[in-house]
C-alpha cells in the first residue's frame, strides 16, 4: 500500500510504499481491549496503606474491667471499633502488575497502527525541524495539515525544539518512535509521522 508525504503546508511531495505486515494487519477488537485492560491496571502504584490494631499506636492495657462498670466489653483502646484505633480490612501495599505476553504487545501495536492507516487519520510528513521553539509554526503545521482533536506526533529524534513546540499545544503530545506505544495510538485521533520515523518503525518490525 502507498500513502502521501507531505510538507509544513500539506503539499504533497512523494508517495512512499507501507508494508503490508505493519500497517496492514487485521483489526483484533479483543486483543486491543485485553491490551487495555492489563496497561491500565499496570499504571495502578498499589501503594494504599492503613494501620492495623496492631500497628496503631496506644497501650494495650484493657481500658476497664470485663464486668461491673455497666460498659460494653474492651479488651484494647486499639481496637476497630474506636476512635483512633486500627483498621480492620484495610487495604495493604499491593503489586497490582499483570503480564502481557511480548508477541502480544507487538501485535496490538501494529493493529492499532492498522487502523489509524484505515481510518486515514496517519499522516506522514518529509521532516519536522524549527529553528527555535515555537507554538505558532506547529499550530500552523497542524492546522495546514487539518488535524483536529487528539494529536500524537512521532519523531525520528529527540528534537527538543519541535517536543516543546508541540507539547505546548492543547490535545497534542509528541512521542520518539523507538518508546511508541498502544495505548499513546488508541488515545490519539491523529498520528502525524515524519518520514524517517515511519521508515524506522517498519524496518523494526518487518522482519518480526
Amino acid at each position: 500500500m502507498k500513502t502521501q508525504v507531505v510538507d509544513k503546508t500539506g503539499k504533497k511531495i512523494e508517495d512512499i510504499t507501507l508494508i503490508e505486515g505493519v500497517f496492514g494487519v487485521k483489526p483484533n477488537d479483543v486483543l486491543l481491549a485485553h491490551y487495555l485492560r492489563v496497561f491500565r491496571t499496570n499504571q495502578r502504584q498499589g501503594n494504599a496503606s492503613t494501620k492495623s490494631r496492631g500497628e496503631v499506636s496506644g497501650s494495650g492495657r484493657k481500658p476497664w474491667k470485663q464486668k461491673g462498670t455497666g460498659n460494653a466489653r474492651a479488651g484494647s483502646k486499639r481496637s476497630p471499633l474506636w476512635r483512633h484505633g486500627g483498621v480492620a480490612h484495610g487495604p495493604k501495599p499491593k503489586d497490582w502488575g499483570l503480564d502481557f505476553p511480548k508477541r502480544m504487545r507487538r501485535l496490538a501495536l501494529l493493529i492499532a497502527l492498522s487502523q489509524k492507516q484505515t481510518n486515514e487519520k496517519l499522516i506522514v510528513i518529509d521532516t519536522l525541524k524549527f529553528k527555535n521553539p515555537s507554538t505558532k509554526d506547529a499550530s500552523l503545521v497542524l492546522d495546514n495539515l487539518k488535524m483536529t482533536g487528539k494529536n500524537l506526533v512521532i519523531l525520528d529524534d529527540t528534537n527538543p525544539d519541535v517536543i516543546k513546540s508541540f507539547n505546548n499545544i492543547k490535545d497534542t503530545r509528541t512521542a520518539f518512535w523507538g518508546n511508541l506505544n498502544t495505548f499513546e495510538i488508541l488515545s490519539s485521533k491523529n498520528l502525524l509521522f515524519t518520514k524517517d520515523a515511519i521508515l524506522k518503525i517498519q524496518e523494526k518490525y518487518e522482519s518480526k
